[in-house]
């Protein structure tokens, strides 16, 4: 597993405090895949309710607090496939 999907990981169990009500993938061009869902992030690709996908700088940027979900998606940063209210609820979360 890559250092960035082991510091996602983290961070994102930090933000959500396993609240997050869904299921959501994160596909990182290049590093790997990881689940978010009621027990938390881990590594991991199962089925979701939205998958996320962006190369590892645009990730690492929203992790950090650096650039807003929304405005990823809007510039073509970042891609979403599946139910955009699962997407929207995980933008708050982020934040």
């Amino acid at each position: 597993m890559s250092d960035l999907i082991d510091a996602a990981v983290a961070t994102l169990n930090e933000k959500s405090g396993g609240s997050f009500d869904g299921s959501a993938k994160f596909v990182i061009t290049g590093e790997g895949t990881i689940m978010l869902d009621n027990a938390g992030a881990r590594a991991g690709d199962e089925d979701a309710d939205v998958t996320m996908t962006a190369d590892a700088d645009t990730f690492r940027e929203i992790i950090e607090g650096d650039l807003n979900p929304t405005t990823a998606f809007m510039s073509g940063r970042l891609g979403i496939d599946g139910d955009m209210g699962q997407a929207m609820k995980l933008a708050s979360t982020l934040a």
